[in-house]
C-alpha cells in the first residue's frame, strides 16, 4: 500500500529555517514525481516544489526560488524540503503527493504543472507556522 508520511513541521521565526521530510512506503520513488503541496488558512492548496525521479530535474514555485530546496535520498525512499529565509507568508500546512509515470517527459509535466489533481496520492500534512 501506497503511504506518504510528512515530518519536520513546526513553529521557527521569521528568517528561520525547517526541513520537511516526506517518506514513502509501498513503493519506490522510481517513475515518479513527488510534489510538496501548502495550504495557508483560508485558501487554495497549491502547489511549492517537485522533484522528478527520472533525473531529479526540480521545480519551484516563485514565491519560494531561492530559498526552499527540494531534494530526494533513494536509500532512504524519502524526499525533503529545506526551506530557509522562512516568512509568515509561508505559514501553512505543508504535503508532500506523488504522481506516477512511466514516461520521462509526462514526469517533467507533471512537476511543471504541479496540479492537484494529478497527484494520486498524498500525505496527512506537517503544519508550518512562523512567527515572532
Amino acid at each position: 500500500q501506497l503511504q506518504l508520511v510528512e515530518s519536520g513541521g513546526g513553529l521557527v521565526q521569521p528568517g528561520g529555517s525547517l526541513k520537511l521530510s516526506c517518506a514513502a512506503s509501498g513503493f519506490t520513488l522510481d517513475y515518479y514525481a513527488i510534489g510538496w503541496f501548502r495550504q495557508a488558512p483560508g485558501k487554495e492548496r497549491e502547489g511549492v516544489s517537485c522533484i522528478s525521479s527520472s533525473d531529479s530535474s526540480t521545480y519551484y514555485a516563485n514565491s519560494v526560488l531561492g530559498r526552499f530546496t527540494i531534494s530526494r535520498d533513494n536509500a532512504k525512499n524519502t524526499v525533503y524540503l529545506q526551506m530557509n529565509s522562512l516568512n509568515s507568508e509561508d505559514t501553512a500546512v505543508y504535503y508532500c503527493a506523488a504522481a506516477a509515470s512511466g514516461d520521462v517527459s509526462q514526469l517533467h509535466r507533471l512537476c511543471v504543472y504541479l496540479r492537484l489533481a494529478d497527484f494520486a496520492s498524498w500525505g496527512q500534512g506537517t503544519q508550518v507556522t512562523v512567527s515572532s
